[in-house]
């Protein structure tokens, strides 16, 4: 027996910590003991039923997992393997890591990097994962440290949070949007030069403003996005990874055509394996573990019914890591 937090329609929903046997596991040929996993948004809209991202019923929660292999058909993994599991449907469709144990895929796992704990790989998880994605996306495009300043929306947010930590330590001047201010010292301490009220984005805007940004990450969509956009500087590019604020998108051509401005879309869910290694590499590389405490609260699986409620209402900050086992 083990212990999962199961979402179930049987017929009115229901969101609870049960204790289930290992015939509630899904078809997959690795078996992980999950030592940690995290509280993403999307988890938090799946576990509080507000958008439909459960496809199949009953669901256990998690997009993100942690921890180490105990049995494995996969000739990728064997036993005592640690591991991280980011996306690929989980959670969704196929049942996830918020629980004590876990069947997935083996192509869907890379290895820990030897740097981070198990922990540590939870403090990031998709929500780091997803800002060192914008941060390749920007590099692709040619961004360097120097350039201009990057704007950073939804900033103490799991991904806001993660790129601004990011991104100042590569040596960008990134500015910080934000509804919280008095997150405004939490987000200096991160790296940021500046903190912005998000209001300044968040309404309707023109379709072209004043140039101000040499780039951007946006967790946050809508008119955010919009107005991030109309005041990207020529040949500037834009990272668009979320919808916080709303998946409509309000704008014009015009930063494109007149600017050449880039709106590069970043995936976190299916991104193909070897982006993910990359990732996970350069975060290894670039991310400072110091900073990672700053980010992260640690919660029991018992108290994420709760944590998500807080985590739609604007509640939290940084990264929630669910410690799975008491």
């Amino acid at each position: 027996m083990f212990k999962a937090l199961v979402l179930d329609k049987s017929p009115e929903f229901s969101a609870a910590v049960r204790e289930v046997d290992d015939s509630f596991l899904p078809e997959g040929d690795v078996t992980i003991d999950v030592a940690y996993s995290t509280l993403n948004y999307k988890d938090a809209l799946a576990i509080t039923n507000r958008s439909p991202v459960v496809r199949s019923w009953p669901m256990v929660a998690g997009i993100d997992g942690s921890g180490t292999v105990t049995a494995s058909s996969s000739p990728r993994w064997k036993a005592g393997d640690e591991v991280i599991l980011n996306g690929f449907g989980v959670g969704e469709m196929h049942k996830g890591c918020l629980a004590e144990r876990a069947r997935l895929k083996g192509e869907w796992l890379i290895r820990r990097p030897a740097r981070f704990t198990a922990r540590d790989a939870m403090a990031i998880g998709t929500a780091g994962y997803t800002a060192m994605l914008c941060v390749l996306a920007l590099e692709r495009h040619g961004l360097k440290p120097g350039a201009g300043e990057v704007l950073v929306t939804g900033a103490t947010g799991g991904v806001g949070s993660t790129a601004v930590a990011l991104l100042s330590k590569l040596g960008h001047r990134v500015v910080a949007a934000t509804g919280k201010s008095a997150e405004a010292d939490y987000l200096k301490s991160l790296g940021a030069s500046a903190v912005i009220d998000r209001a300044e984005l968040a309404a309707p805007g023109k379709p072209l403003q004043k140039e101000r940004w040499a780039a951007v990450v946006d967790p946050v969509g809508s008119h955010t996005l919009a107005n991030a956009c109309a005041q990207t500087r020529y040949g500037g590019v834009v990272a668009a990874c979320g919808l916080a604020q709303g998946f409509d998108f309000p704008a014009t051509v015009m930063p494109f055509i007149l600017r050449a401005v880039t709106l590069a879309g970043v995936d976190s869910v299916m991104a193909p394996m070897a982006l993910r290694e990359e990732a996970w590499a350069r975060l290894a590389l670039d991310l400072d573990a110091a900073q990672l405490d700053r980010i992260t609260t640690e919660i029991a699986l018992a108290d994420t019914v709760e944590a998500a409620a807080r985590l739609l209402e604007g509640k939290v900050r940084g990264r929630l890591v669910v410690r799975t086992r008491a």
